[in-house]
């Protein structure tokens, strides 16, 4: 392991036999994958890091148990995980608006990153980070699991081999609801926020606010709402089935948000176009009935010889005329949770081997670039382009 003066990024690669993570943010997401981490026999976790000291204190503990001996260190600013030596990679699990500053302080500093999606909050942060991918030898995986799902790339085979013929629409969707899941401004915390650090790059709001700390996904200074959360997974599964590039253009259209307090809507359609000749929709409905988690999102590739229908566990084929019947069958013999697994499975991998991972920066930013628009598109009331050569929205 090296490191250049200045904060140049520099390679850092890892011991052969271990990589020792840092864990930042330990929120519910970020200790779960850390714990993804942690089955491989490969991985310690090295050092947690969070500004919210009940999940400090439940993420280092739940690291520590299984590493018996091995307890991580406890840090409350990310920058001094970052000095720390010991560390070969970081897990980042933020809030949006931290992923982009933190991914560039972390490969600056010599660590590997996973970051959890959208990969950025807007658009000129996606077109920095682009650019530092570019300059940087450190392994960069964004945590987009349908990239090393075996159910996806089976059926990405079944596109690529023309099977459904020409593909010129994708429909998709994700429903649920979380309108009567409360939200009311009596939330409580259950111990020290450091409410300064939390917010960080965003728009500062005072005096703290529990109810935006629990409710961060709904608050645009902080995430782009429910159509980002999710559509951000959505659109990188269109794009890897598709083999598709970045979107000509955005339409979006919403209704108002219906849970008290919340600053984005929970119901939103999205088209989005392709160079490649298709359009993509979206609908996400936050105030539709619970489904079970195996039915709560489908994507129908619409071919002119074949449909497919690809959801979270299963992938069948109906071929015109005979709709009622699939010709092609394909299920994941362990789920989609293992879709995570086997995601950081191929980060750890590319961080042994130094190859480029199978969600990385630049097909991060891609999902991103679609929900950042169809924000926009909503905000402005229009359909709004993407220009990839020159790396702007443009007006």
């Amino acid at each position: 392991m090296f490191f250049l003066a200045g904060g140049a990024a520099v390679l850092r690669a890892a011991p052969a036999d271990t990589v020792s993570l840092g864990v930042i943010g330990a929120g519910g997401r970020g200790t779960f994958v850390m714990t993804t981490f942690q089955k491989s026999p490969q991985v310690h976790v090295g050092a947690v890091c969070d500004v919210y000291e009940p999940n400090l204190e439940k993420a280092l503990s739940i690291a520590a148990k299984a590493q018996p001996g091995r307890a991580p260190k406890a840090y409350r600013n990310y920058k001094r995980l970052l000095e720390d030596p010991s560390i070969d990679a970081v897990l980042i699990a933020t809030p949006e608006h931290w992923h982009a500053q933190m991914v560039l302080d972390a490969i600056a500093a010599g660590k590997d990153v996973y970051v959890e999606k959208p990969l950025c909050h807007t658009p000129e942060e996606g077109v920095a980070l682009v650019e530092a991918e570019k300059r940087t030898r450190q392994i960069i995986q964004v945590g987009m699991q349908r990239r090393s799902y075996d159910l996806y790339l089976d059926a990405r085979k079944i596109v690529a081999e023309g099977t459904l013929g020409a593909v010129r629409m994708v429909r998709s969707w994700w429903l649920n609801n979380y309108v009567g899941n409360g939200g009311t401004r009596s939330a409580k915390l259950d111990g020290p926020l450091d409410w300064e650090q939390w917010q960080g790059p965003a728009k500062r709001r005072v005096p703290l606010d529990p109810f935006i700390f629990r409710n961060w996904r709904e608050m645009a200074d902080y995430a782009g709402g429910i159509v980002a959360d999710q559509g951000a997974h959505v659109y990188d599964g269109i794009h890897l089935l598709m083999n598709a590039s970045y979107p000509l253009a955005v339409t979006a259209a919403a209704g108002k948000p219906h849970r008290a307090g919340y600053e984005t809507p929970e119901s939103v359609v999205v088209t989005a176009e392709y160079p490649e000749d298709f359009i993509a929709t979206f609908q996400v409905n936050y105030a539709a009935m619970h489904y079970k988690s195996r039915n709560d999102q489908m994507n129908h590739l619409d071919g002119d010889k074949a449909r497919m229908d690809i959801g979270r566990e299963d992938c069948r084929v109906f071929r015109e005329g005979a709709e009622e019947t699939p010709a092609i069958e394909r299920r994941s013999e362990k789920g989609f949770g293992w879709a995570t697994d086997l995601h950081v499975q191929n980060f750890l991998e590319c961080v042994r081997t130094r190859k480029t991972p199978t969600a990385p920066v630049r097909l991060g930013f891609q999902a991103a670039i679609v929900v950042q628009l169809a924000n926009l598109s909503l905000k402005q009331g229009r359909r709004i382009r993407w220009n990839n050569k020159q790396n702007r929205v443009e007006m």
